[in-house]
């Protein structure tokens, strides 16, 4: 077995979006060649309402595949298909847009006001995109949680990890999607296969990721004895930490635990065309799916 190692430890950065949301970004709109086939991560997390009850209005989708996870308080959502349903705190909805939708998300808090989930977006390659739009949505109670001696925690969102199933199914990047908590002081390693891409996104506590023996964390100037030093912190609360191949990641939570997402997928390798959230793969594709929504005919029956 060999470790992964650390190729780069990101912030996520503040971005609003909708009608004016904010949330925060891991990645998205920019080179997909390193998260492929995941194309943008958002995590929407907020305690102040008006940060959020604005929401996501009506807007296209075409292309791609949209994962959206709740943590805290509700999202109501509905479609151009005639679909309406509401999320809340541990539940799933994986949309597939394929030909095409219009769709609204509408977040409500919970009895504190707090919000929190995660949207990510998963490409589908060109012989999918013109497929017709679904829907698996997922309650908490249907997504399974394996717990090791030690106490490590995954709930197995899609894909299969300790003999878990994960109840979305039929997803064309075939990834692998888990909600990870290692208790504080523990330190856990967990497969991840050779041939997919993986990253961490850390929610919770906080850690160092590590190949060998060597702990990999944020470089971060600090004042020791009135000197500037570049010290390795660990990796915190909203760190996005990308991973180079190997067959296992190596985690050691600090003092608080640590928690995060650990995603994993097949690159497409596929030529990727933005507009959006229209994701095709030429120019000539999204100008079509543009005149289609200036001219009526976006929405196929």
């Amino acid at each position: 077995m060999s470790i992964r190692p650390v190729k780069r430890v990101v912030q996520s950065k503040p971005t609003i979006e909708g009608a004016g949301v904010k949330l925060r970004r891991a990645f998205g709109f920019g080179d997909t060649q390193e998260t492929d086939p995941f194309l943008l991560l958002d995590d929407f997390r907020n305690d102040q309402p008006q940060d959020y009850l604005a929401g996501f209005p009506w807007h296209p989708h075409r292309g791609i595949e949209t994962i959206t996870y709740v943590l805290a308080g509700t999202v109501e959502h509905g479609d151009s298909l005639g679909n309406r349903g509401r999320l809340g705190a541990g539940d799933i909805q994986w949309m597939t847009a394929g030909r095409g939708i219009m769709h609204q998300e509408m977040p409500q808090g919970d009895a504190k006001g707090r919000m929190h989930g995660f949207q990510l977006w998963a490409n589908l390659p060109s012989a999918l995109k013109m497929t017709a739009p679904r829907y698996q949505d997922v309650k908490a109670s249907e997504v399974p949680e394996a717990v090791d001696d030690d106490s490590v925690r995954v709930r197995v969102l899609c894909g299969e990890f300790w003999g878990k199933k994960g109840p979305v199914e039929g997803v064309a990047a075939d990834p692998r999607y888990l909600d990870v908590f290692v208790p504080a002081g523990r330190r856990k390693k967990l497969k991840v296969e050779t041939e997919r891409h993986a990253f961490a996104y850390i929610f919770e506590g906080d850690g160092r990721f590590a190949y060998a023996s060597k702990p990999f964390g944020i470089l971060t100037e600090k004042q020791v004895d009135g000197e500037e030093i570049l010290v390795r912190e660990a990796v915190g609360d909203r760190s996005l930490v990308l991973f180079d191949p190997g067959d296992e990641i190596d985690v050691q939570a600090g003092e608080r635990g640590i928690r995060f997402l650990l995603v994993s997928g097949k690159p497409i390798e596929q030529p990727v065309a933005w507009y959006g959230p229209i994701v095709m793969n030429t120019r000539a594709e999204l100008e079509q799916a543009v005149n289609e929504l200036r001219n009526g005919t976006f929405i196929k029956s």
